[in-house]
């Protein structure tokens, strides 16, 4: 099977240290096995993403030697995909509105003293999940703002017990531990967790590498897949490359950018030994 990678930022600050190696990563795994590398922007976050910031990513990119194949994939252009399979999971009745704002949410989740967490913090209590549909259909013919949700339990009543790989381990999957996630909101038309299976699935992606931070993600993706059809992939998941202090190192900490390092003089082998430094691997 041909390997098939990709490396999928976020346009909405410049590249760092972490994200550049976790786009090495894919793109080395790839070519090491005579494979194709993918870039997808994911610019869903209309509110956040900024075409300077693509632009410098890309700059960045080439600047490191990471070549990809084929086209520049953006998610911003792929809303209709996003809702065909919402419309499915929809149809299959796997899905409910939820007219609860993030503050009505963490008031409730407040007001009960504790709450159970997942890998996205404070799980949902479900509490649009039992609105009768003629209610719901009303509020939402009155032009009340809602999200779509997954019922997740009754997706995994569907589907059964779910399985994806690391390498040579087969991994049961915990997709309760999100909850009922959010597929879409009236700012954006899939979430990550939708947008990101399907986008693999279109494209063909046979193996997604990505940081050991969103490993956990993989369950709740594995289920996805299986009710939308679509197939899973392998997944090798690396260490996060972490600041002197033990801080993962992103945008909003404000850690030095790629472009502000090749501004310093460093070269392309000087950023990847930097990140193979703080991983342990020299």
């Amino acid at each position: 099977m041909d390997i098939i990678t990709r490396f999928a930022p976020s346009p909405t600050g410049p590249l760092h240290l972490g994200s550049a190696y976790a786009a090495w990563f894919a793109w080395n795994a790839a070519k090491e096995a005579g494979g194709r590398f993918l870039l997808r922007i994911e610019d869903l976050d209309q509110g956040r993403a900024r075409p300077e910031f693509e632009a410098a990513i890309l700059d960045d990119l080439r600047w490191l030697g990471l070549d990809w194949d084929g086209p520049i994939i953006r998610q911003s252009d792929r809303s209709a995909a996003y809702q065909s399979a919402l419309d499915h999971l929809s149809a299959e009745g796997l899905t409910y509105p939820c007219f609860c704002t993030r503050r009505a949410i963490a008031d409730e989740i407040a007001n009960a003293g504790a709450a159970p967490h997942g890998p996205d913090g404070p799980i949902y209590p479900g509490t649009c999940r039992t609105i009768p549909k003629v209610d719901a259909a009303a509020r939402i013919h009155d032009g009340e703002a809602y999200a779509v949700r997954l019922d997740t339990a009754a997706a995994i009543a569907r589907t059964g017990a779910i399985r994806w790989r690391e390498g040579s381990n087969a991994i049961t999957a915990v997709p309760l531990q999100f909850g009922d996630i959010v597929l879409s909101r009236k700012d954006a038309p899939g979430s990550y967790h939708l947008a990101v299976v399907i986008d693999d699935a279109a494209s063909g992606v046979t193996l997604v590498t990505r940081g050991s931070d969103l490993k956990p993600a993989t369950d709740i993706q594995a289920l996805l897949q299986r009710l939308l059809g679509l197939p899973t992939p392998a997944y090798r998941h690396h260490r996060l490359v972490l600041s002197a202090d033990g801080q993962r190192l992103a945008k909003r900490a404000k850690s030095a950018s790629i472009a502000e390092r090749r501004e310093a003089g460093e070269t392309p082998d000087m950023v990847l030994e930097a990140a193979k430094r703080q991983l342990g691997e020299h």
